[in-house]
Parts: structure tokens; C-alpha cells; sequence
């Protein structure tokens, strides 16, 4: 799990359904309120790491909601992605102004929001350009954006290194291909999911001084596993 924590607010049990299985299987801990009143609740109690808010619903809107979260200084820091069918281009600056980082209009595509918040919490997360990750020798240095093993310098793609990151951070769990291509492409791209098994191929090509490409594990009618035990 990302261990990432997303508060869905909408008061239709449909589209918080939705959200909550590509979340889920985008490897996200999903909360849900259906209203204002639960939403507050549930930012204490869960203290989220961003926040999907519809912006119609009965009672306090979104917006309303938007706006008490941003003037509060414990809850001012979390990220607001806003949910709604409004399309004019009033509305998106009155969602913006009052502090939210991003604006997606229904409908859209499990595969796109996945994209949009992961963007968002990039750029908001304190720690993304974080300590250096080391499992067995391979050392990858997102500060830096250097990959080593065993101190020897690695040459590979943005794209590996994207994957490589992904995997580091994921480890012992299989991936499907449209899983990694959320995950590392985004949803905003349309890929091939044969791209996925090209880049991983490369992947391994960087990754064999001293045999380190065995890291990168194919599972059989699955798709690929970041393990450091025999497959």
C-alpha cells in the first residue's frame, strides 16, 4: 500500500463507489463522507493527505468547504482536488481562488483522476524529493535523480527510472500492465500496454552488474513484481 490517505466528499454513493475502487487499486487508503458535516469529522480523525470535494452538495457546498479548510491552519496544508459538472470558466477560478490545487469536471476517466492527483500530491508533498532508497546494493536517489549499484553508476531512461521508482517504492506486490501505466505513465497518455513490457526489457538491461535485473520479476498472467526473493 502508498499508505496515502483520500478523503472522497459527494453526497451521490455512486460516484464516491467509483472513486473508492480506482483509488483502491491505484493503491490509495480511501475515506468517505457523504456531506460537510461527515468530511470534517473525518479530517481530524483521518488527518487525509488530500481531499476529492464535489462541489454541489446539500448543505454546505464544496466551495463552503473548501474555504473553512483552507483558513483553518491545521487543515490548510492538505491538497483539494475539486469534483463537479460545472464547465464555466468562472466557476474553475472561484475554485481555485478559495485554495483548491486542481479542477476536474465530471465526466472523466478513472484513469485521468489517478493522474491528476498523483500530480497533485507531487507537488505538494514536502518529502518528494526524499532520502535516497538502497535494497540489495541498488541505490536510487530521487534528490539527485541518480541510480547506482553497488556505488557503480546506472545509466537508464526517464521512463525506466520512473518504473524503477515505482517498484522501489512498491515492493513484493504484482503489478498489471494498466496498473503500471497509471501508475508511471499517468492517465492523461494513451500507451499501449504492450509499452509496459519494452521499458521493462530496458529496465533489466540497466539494472544486470551483478545480476540485479532478476529484481524485476515476471508473474505469469498477472504482469511484473519488484521482489528481492526468488520469484
Amino acid at each position: 500500500m502508498s499508505n496515502r490517505k483520500i478523503l472522497v466528499v459527494d453526497d451521490e454513493f455512486t460516484i464516491r463507489d467509483m472513486l473508492r475502487v480506482a483509488l483502491e487499486m491505484a493503491d490509495y487508503e480511501v475515506h468517505e463522507a457523504g456531506n460537510a458535516q461527515e468530511a470534517m469529522s473525518l479530517v481530524v480523525d483521518v488527518q487525509p493527505d488530500l481531499i476529492l470535494l464535489d462541489w454541489m452538495m446539500p448543505g454546505t457546498s464544496g466551495i463552503e468547504l473548501a474555504r473553512r479548510l483552507k483558513k483553518d491552519e491545521l487543515t490548510a496544508e492538505i491538497p483539494i482536488i475539486m469534483l463537479t459538472a460545472k464547465t464555466e470558466e468562472d466557476n474553475k477560478v472561484q475554485g481555485l481562488e478559495v485554495g483548491a490545487d486542481d479542477y476536474i469536471t465530471k465526466p472523466f476517466s478513472p484513469r485521468e483522476l489517478v493522474a491528476r492527483l498523483k500530480a497533485v500530491l507531487r507537488r505538494t508533498d514536502p518529502q518528494s524529493g526524499g532520502q535516497a532508497i538502497v535494497v540489495n546494493g541498488l541505490c536510487l536517489d530521487p534528490a539527485s535523480h541518480r541510480v547506482t549499484i553497488n556505488d557503480r553508476p546506472v545509466d537508464m531512461g526517464p521512463t525506466e527510472y520512473r518504473l524503477l521508482e515505482f517498484f522501489l517504492t512498491h515492493q513484493e506486490r504484482a503489478y498489471t500492465r494498466g496498473q503500471l501505466l497509471d501508475q508511471v505513465w499517468g492517465g492523461n497518455v494513451y500507451v499501449e500496454e504492450r509499452t509496459v513490457d519494452v521499458h521493462i526489457r530496458r529496465l533489466r538491461k540497466a539494472l544486470t552488474i551483478d545480476n540485479h535485473e532478476n529484481l524485476v520479476q515476471t508473474v505469469r498472467g498477472t504482469g511484473y513484481r519488484f521482489s528481492t526473493k526468488a520469484g
